[in-house]
């Protein structure tokens, strides 16, 4: 049974949206995903997008039209998930184009941009693919369908991988909202419900963020797949005690000998799982593979605020003068990666050579 509609507002993040973009607000909760606006849009004068922070509680459509609102978006994670930031980016950089005729202000505008968040592969590859293109916003637009196509495929895929009554454990979210189009790791998982494979997922809350438990928690339940929630720390128990069969994440960058770059608390999930005997999936497409890095020793890793994690929800759990660590992602070696699933296939040891393959397929 779905829950009545809440107007609950979440005080933690509602003081960081300018009331100026926002366009329309629908209190709700648990919506079916057939009801869901896009994760993100073209909108003429603006890229519409939803404000990711308010959710599950309310689901707010905004709407972009400068740079600091396009990059603003991406830095607070309003609009999160390696591919959707690329979307979202994408007719970013087209919209400033419109807005914007002299083309220094635009290069400085579109570097911002661009250098949002420094993990997220897809960001600088999607600005790239735009600001090289005679049409901007067609190219913005054929991304856009690209990653729809790309989703299904991933799906298609990894499909196999998942056995009849599977239980499994995934972290942060890789759903519709963070692909702009039906999601990688989640993609494959909702597929397998469709197809009557009867999932059971074990979701982690992923903090500091809570992405799991606002995001992933909400996508699986309004498409019916049976969805349990777990502290992060009870992933251990989970595989001793649960018989979890897999591990299905996703990626924000990896490299050309395989290391992965995912949410934090990721790198832990496969430690646990190479001990327990549990293959670990990563679903990722091509775009978020950076050729251009050979190990993951090269990838920049995101360093957030302190508040992250000296609050919760905006109510303080230490003291603000507290010395914080908060990695916004970890690195997953590769020797702790079963396989990848990607839009060409699965990809599998040894990833030095097969992963060089995936570079050079079309």
């Amino acid at each position: 049974m779905r829950r009545v509609a809440s107007t609950r507002r979440c005080r933690s993040v509602r003081a960081a949206i300018d009331r100026s973009i926002a366009a329309t607000v629908t209190p709700r909760a648990f919506l079916p995903e057939s009801k869901l606006p896009a994760a993100v849009a073209w909108n003429g004068d603006a890229v519409a997008y939803i404000d990711q922070r308010l959710l599950p509680f309310e689901v707010r459509v905004c709407r972009a039209r400068t740079a600091d609102e396009i990059a603003g978006a991406i830095e607070t994670l309003a609009v999160r998930g390696a591919p959707c930031i690329g979307v979202f980016a994408a007719y970013g950089i087209a919209l400033l184009r419109k807005t914007i005729t002299d083309d220094s202000a635009f290069s400085a505008v579109a570097a911002r941009v661009r250098s949002a968040r420094p993990t997220a592969v897809n960001l600088a590859w999607a600005v790239d693919r735009v600001l090289a293109a005679e049409d901007m916003l067609a190219e913005a637009q054929t991304i856009h369908r690209e990653q729809e196509a790309v989703d299904a495929a991933i799906a298609r895929y990894g499909l196999d991988l998942i056995p009849q009554d599977a239980r499994i454990i995934t972290h942060c979210n890789t759903g519709p909202l963070a692909t702009g189009a039906g999601g990688t790791a989640l993609g494959i998982i909702i597929e397998a419900h469709r197809a009557g494979k009867k999932p059971r997922v074990f979701v982690n809350e992923t903090r500091p963020l809570l992405q799991g438990s606002r995001l992933t928690e909400w996508e699986l339940r309004g498409t019916g797949v049976d969805a349990v929630l777990e502290a992060d720390s009870a992933a251990a128990v989970a595989m001793a005690r649960e018989r979890i069969d897999l591990v299905l994440v996703g990626a924000d960058r990896v490299v050309r000998n395989g290391d992965t770059a995912n949410k934090v608390g990721t790198y832990a999930l496969a430690v646990l799982a190479s001990h327990h005997g549990i293959p670990f999936y990563v679903a990722a497409p091509r775009s978020s593979f950076d050729f251009s890095i050979e190990s993951g020793a090269g990838i920049p890793i995101e360093q957030r605020g302190a508040g992250e994690v000296t609050s919760f929800a905006g109510i303080p759990v230490a003291e603000p003068s507290a010395n914080v660590f908060n990695p916004a992602f970890d690195v997953t070696p590769r020797r702790l990666i079963t396989a990848f699933v990607t839009e060409f296939g699965i990809v599998r040891p040894p990833y030095q050579d097969n992963i060089e393959v995936l570079r050079l397929s079309r």
